[in-house]
């Protein structure tokens, strides 16, 4: 049977981060940007409120931006005016959705596109996601906005593997699901979760790299063994997760 797999799109495929932080430079200009982690804390926000709560659906919290919770708040709101405003984003790895697209194709993999975007003016996020990924080589795709554990929706929809940027919604991948968890970890090694190992998620830094390991373990059955072992070595874990 054909593989199911289902990719995630800021981070994994689209370049949301980048242009987050041109908007911001925009509205607030160039001294919000920032290597640091943690944003100051507005002193007129609840002290229990993390920065990934002050964007929309918990989209991926903003990690190079020097802002208040209040910015953020404001900046989602900016974002949510612009017109079209997920069309206008870059792909992270440019080249890698045509690729994508012909080795589905030539795979005969099944791909579908999970994301949690909110919508802005214009088309809906569903429908600007399916205009993006079509201008980048993918045609026809399948694309679900979503909310909620991303291991029930791939215990749903019945996946073989899920690929991701944040260790959260592998973790449920793993926690919810029969689904394997691929994690797109472009930041520092040293910064990696603990454990994500020992709890069968791989870790891969780019797309390209994922879609080379899924290569592999989509080989004829006569080459699994061999194969397996190293793409579980390739993928840093001990064994096979469940299929």
């Amino acid at each position: 049977m054909p593989l199911r797999i289902a990719f995630d799109m800021d981070g994994v495929l689209a370049d949301m981060e980048s242009e987050l932080v041109r908007q911001a430079e925009t509205l607030f200009g160039p001294a919000v940007k920032s290597d640091a982690l943690d944003p100051p804390t507005d002193p007129q926000a609840d002290p229990q409120q993390t920065s990934a709560e002050t964007a929309p659906d918990n989209v991926s919290p903003l990690l190079r931006l020097n802002i208040t919770l209040r910015q953020q708040r404001k900046l989602w709101r900016h974002v949510e005016s612009i017109e079209n405003f997920w069309l206008t984003l870059k792909e992270l790895e440019p080249g890698v959705i045509a690729r994508l697209a012909a080795t589905a194709s030539e795979r005969q993999w099944e791909i579908i596109f999970l994301t949690k975007r909110p919508r802005s003016v214009g088309y809906t996020a569903q429908a600007q996601t399916q205009r993006w990924l079509e201008s980048k080589g993918f045609q026809l795709p399948s694309v679900f906005v979503v909310q909620g554990s991303r291991g029930r929706i791939a215990a749903a929809l019945d996946l073989d593997i899920v690929v991701d940027d944040r260790p959260e919604n592998c973790l449920d991948v793993v926690v919810d699901s029969k689904a394997r968890a691929i994690l797109v970890w472009r930041e520092d090694e040293k910064q990696l979760p603990a454990n994500t190992s020992r709890l069968g998620i791989g870790v891969v830094k780019s797309v390209a790299e994922c879609l080379d390991i899924l290569k592999q373990i989509d080989s004829p059955p006569r080459e699994q063994p061999r194969v397996m072992d190293r793409v579980m070595r390739l993928l840093g874990l001990k064994e096979p997760a469940s299929a």
